[in-house]
């Protein structure tokens, strides 16, 4: 990939994290990666519950804490965000109503043409 090693460990870390924290202890947690388009695409879904109505845009906003669980600054994904669109990427989320989310990070592979 064309970017700083850093940013993808990062992007990927913050999604997890959150799918750790989030996710019920009989829970699962997914890690998928692809390549698709010249470009390499990474999954995490997580088994979250969903999100409430409306709060997907919000997932990358600074200082907003969504559940009881109010550790952390939540920076983690708005400073993923930045990293990875600042690497020519794109992160986005899929709520899955009652099931969870599924976080897509995708970054450009080198030589690739967008």
């Amino acid at each position: 990939m064309e970017a700083d090693p850093q940013i993808p460990g990062g992007a990927v870390a913050t999604p997890l994290q959150n799918a750790f924290k989030f996710t019920p202890a009989a829970g699962q947690v997914s890690l998928r990666t692809s390549v698709v388009a010249g470009r390499v695409e990474i999954d995490v879904e997580d088994r979250c519950g969903g999100l409430p109505p409306g709060k997907v845009g919000q997932l990358f906003d600074a200082f907003l804490q969504r559940g009881a669980n109010r550790s952390g600054l939540r920076l983690g994904l708005f400073i993923s965000r930045k990293g990875i669109e600042s690497s020519g990427g794109r992160i986005r989320v899929r709520d899955v109503p009652g099931r969870g989310c599924v976080f897509t990070i995708d970054l450009p592979l080198p030589g690739a043409v967008s």
